[in-house]
């Protein structure tokens, strides 16, 4: 594997909101593992009407589900309350840790698991580096922090050759 496809996520989505669930538990998926963060909502905003839906749909369909996030517990928690899945906080992402620790949680293995984050360098990573299939969502906001700012320019320059890649795959099946 080439230095920037450790980087590429398995799927690359416009939104988590967007995705096939019930196709993906019929897949053999059971557990979600999601970034908060510019993936459910806007950074620091609460869970808002569409994200406890989403949660609720979740639910019903029979996936267990867990946030992962490196914030602080409050951050975390606070947005939890109104969704009521598993968390880890302080994650240290990309670090494979917390990526164990939500899978523990809910009870799945890699092999049964997926994620959804916004970032490839933290949640992405994280996740291919822990065996788990990442999907990666464009950011809800474009505010950002600053050190994520400067991350989200190398994160253009790995996604143009993820783009490039998954093109010529396409024409190599042609």
């Amino acid at each position: 594997m080439g230095m920037l496809q450790r980087f590429y996520p398995d799927k690359y989505v416009s939104s988590a909101y967007d995705l096939p669930y019930e196709q993906l538990y019929e897949q053999g998926y059971r557990g979600i593992i999601y970034d908060i963060d510019n993936t459910l909502v806007p950074h620091n905003a609460p869970a808002d009407e569409r994200a406890r839906q989403l949660f609720e749909r979740l639910h019903a369909i029979g996936f267990s589900c867990c946030l992962l996030s490196n914030n602080k517990k409050k951050r975390v928690a606070d947005f939890n309350q109104e969704i009521g899945a598993h968390m880890v906080w302080m994650a240290n992402k990309p670090a494979k840790g917390g990526y164990r620790r939500a899978m523990e949680a809910m009870g799945t293995e890699p092999a049964n698991t997926l994620f959804v984050g916004d970032q490839l360098f933290t949640d992405v990573w994280g996740a291919r580096r822990t065996g788990i299939f990442s999907i990666l969502v464009k950011p809800i906001h474009p505010k950002e922090e600053i050190q994520i700012v400067l991350k989200r320019y190398l994160e253009r320059i790995v996604l143009h050759f993820y783009q490039r890649d998954l093109r010529r795959k396409r024409q190599d099946f042609s």
